[in-house]
C-alpha cells in the first residue's frame, strides 16, 4: 500500500503533487446535490415509479450499459466447468430465458408447487417489483482459450479486441478477484430483486459453470436527479460521454461493423480498487482538489464555477503554474490529453467491512483498515484504445495513486442483445457444429 508522510509540515502540495505515483483510479465522475423540503413530498412517488419500472431484456444492445444506472449492483465471474460446447450454448439459452423473466419481475422458471421437490425459484423476490432489473452478460478470454487449451472450437472467433489486460504499473491483484470465462452483471433499484436474480441465474449454472468471485456495488444519486459522489466524497462521472447521443454511443461504446459477431457489442473493463479512506480522509481539503481536478463542492473544474464547465488545461496562476496540477486525475484522464481516447464508466462503490493490512497510512500503524472503495466498470468498443490506453498513463503518473490500490481486474467482451426466439451470444456459436 502506499503511503504519505504527513509528518513534514514544510512539504508544499505543489511539490507532494509533482512526485510519482503507482495505481490509478479512473474515477471519472456522475450530478449535483441538495434537495429541497418540496422535492420530499415526490420522493415516495418517484421510488415507487422506480420500482415498478421494467428495463427490457430483448433488443439490439444489451441492457445495463447505457440504461440510466440503478442503485445496487452485483457482478460476478464464472469459469466453466463442463468440457462440452453445447453445455455452454444450454447454459446460455437458460440465461436469456431466465433474465428476460426476471427482468419483468417474474421468476426465473415458471414455478410448480409439489410439495416432494425443491422449488424451481428461491421466492426472495416474492411480491417486489422489477426495479428496473437488468442483466448484462459478458465472454472472458478463458471461452476462448484456458491453458493454451481450445476448449470449445471457439479459439479462431475470439475478438482481437479481447485482448489479456496488462500489469499496469503498481497493480497489486489478487488472483481471486480477477479474470473469469463469463460473467454477468446484475443491476436494479431493489438490492433484493438484484441479488434474488443471480441467486437464480447461479442456480441454472449447477454443473456447467462455477461462480469465481463476486462483488457488490451501490450507488446513492442526489434527489434532484444530479451527479453522485464516490467514497472520497467527489462526483463521479461528469465527463462521461453522453448516452444520450447515439452518435457519440456509437464511436465510444458499440462495435461497429469490423466486430463480426460483436457487432453492437461492447467490451468491459472490471477493475476493484481499494480506496485508503482513512488515509484519504485526513488530508486536507485543498489538496484532495489539486488530487481529483474539481472542487469538492460542486465539482466544478478547478478555476470554473460549475459541474459543467469544461477542464481549462491551458490555465495557469499568476505563479505560471497549471491551475489543474500536471498529474491531478481529471487532466490525466481526460480526452484531449489521451488523443481523444474514452470509455464510458458505470462505477460503484463498495464497502465490504474490514481487512487487516500489514502496512497502512500512517505507516508506524498496523491493524484492521476499511475493504471499501471502487468497483469501477467501463464499456468500450475497443480496450485497446479505451481503457488500456487511458490506464497507462494514470498507473505513472496520476498523483490519486497516493490513496488507491487496484486489487481486481477483468476484461470481457460482451456481445449484442439477444432477439426473441435466440439466446445471448448466439452469433458467436452461428455456423459450428453443435
Amino acid at each position: 500500500m502506499n503511503r504519505h508522510d504527513d509528518s513534514a509540515p514544510g512539504l508544499s502540495r505543489r511539490r507532494f503533487l509533482g512526485a510519482a505515483s503507482s495505481l490509478a483510479v479512473a474515477a471519472g465522475v456522475i450530478g449535483t446535490g441538495g434537495a429541497v423540503a418540496a422535492e420530499s413530498l415526490a420522493k415516495p412517488r418517484a421510488a415507487a415509479r422506480a420500482m415498478s419500472g421494467v428495463e427490457p431484456f430483448y433488443g439490439v444492445h444489451q441492457g445495463g450499459i447505457v440504461t440510466a444506472q440503478q442503485t445496487h449492483s452485483l457482478f460476478a465471474a464464472f469459469d466453466l466447468e463442463t468440457t462440452a460446447r453445447a453445455d455452454v450454448i444450454a447454459l446460455l439459452k437458460r440465461w436469456t430465458v431466465a433474465a428476460n423473466r426476471l427482468s419483468r419481475g417474474e421468476t426465473a422458471r415458471p414455478l410448480t408447487a409439489p410439495k416432494d421437490a425443491a422449488p424451481l425459484d428461491g421466492g426472495s423476490a416474492e411480491g417486489l417489483k422489477a426495479a428496473r432489473l437488468t442483466v448484462t452478460f459478458g465472454f472472458g478470454p478463458g471461452l476462448f482459450i484456458s491453458d493454451g487449451k481450445d476448449r470449445y472450437g471457439l479459439a479462431s472467433r475470439r475478438p482481437e479486441a479481447l485482448v489479456d489486460l496488462p500489469k499496469f504499473n503498481g497493480d497489486q491483484l489478487v488472483a481471486e478477484k480477477c479474470g473469469g470465462d463469463l460473467s454477468i452483471q446484475v443491476c436494479a433499484d431493489d438490492p433484493q430483486v438484484a441479488f434474488h436474480a443471480l441467486r437464480e441465474l447461479l442456480a441454472l449454472a449447477d454443473g456447467v459453470a462455477l461462480i469465481k468471485w463476486m462483488q457488490s456495488g451501490f450507488t446513492s444519486p442526489p434527489a434532484d436527479g444530479g451527479t453522485a459522489r464516490n467514497l472520497m466524497g467527489f462526483k463521479d462521472g461528469t465527463n462521461n460521454p453522453s448516452t444520450r447521443s447515439s452518435e457519440t454511443m456509437n464511436k465510444v461504446v458499440w462495435v461497429g461493423d469490423e466486430g463480426g459477431w460483436m457487432k453492437e457489442g461492447s467490451y468491459l473493463v472490471v477493475r476493484r480498487i481499494r480506496i485508503s479512506l482513512e488515509h484519504w480522509d485526513k488530508t486536507e481539503l485543498g489538496f484532495q482538489e489539486e488530487v481529483v481536478g474539481r472542487y469538492k463542492a460542486n465539482g466544478a473544474p478547478l478555476g470554473k464555477a460549475h459541474e459543467s464547465d469544461p477542464l481549462d488545461l491551458e490555465a495557469v496562476d499568476k505563479e505560471g503554474n497549471p491551475v489543474i496540477p500536471d498529474n491531478a486525475h481529471a487532466r490525466l484522464s481526460a480526452a484531449a490529453e489521451n488523443d481523444g481516447a474514452q470509455i464510458l464508466r458505470r462505477a460503484y462503490s463498495y464497502n465490504d467491512g474490514v481487512g487487516f493490512y500489514a502496512e497502512r497510512w500512517p505507516p508506524w500503524r498496523q491493524g484492521m483498515m476499511l475493504d471499501a472503495g471502487l468497483f469501477f466498470v467501463a464499456y468500450q468498443r475497443d480496450p485497446r484504445s479505451g481503457f488500456i490506453k487511458i490506464n497507462k498513463k494514470l498507473a505513472t503518473q496520476d498523483i490519486m495513486n497516493q490513496f488507491t490500490t487496484h486489487v481486481g481486474s477483468a476484461i470481457f467482451a460482451c456481445p449484442p442483445g439477444a432477439s426473441e426466439g435466440s439466446f445471448i451470444g448466439a452469433g458467436l456459436f452461428e455456423g459450428l457444429d453443435s
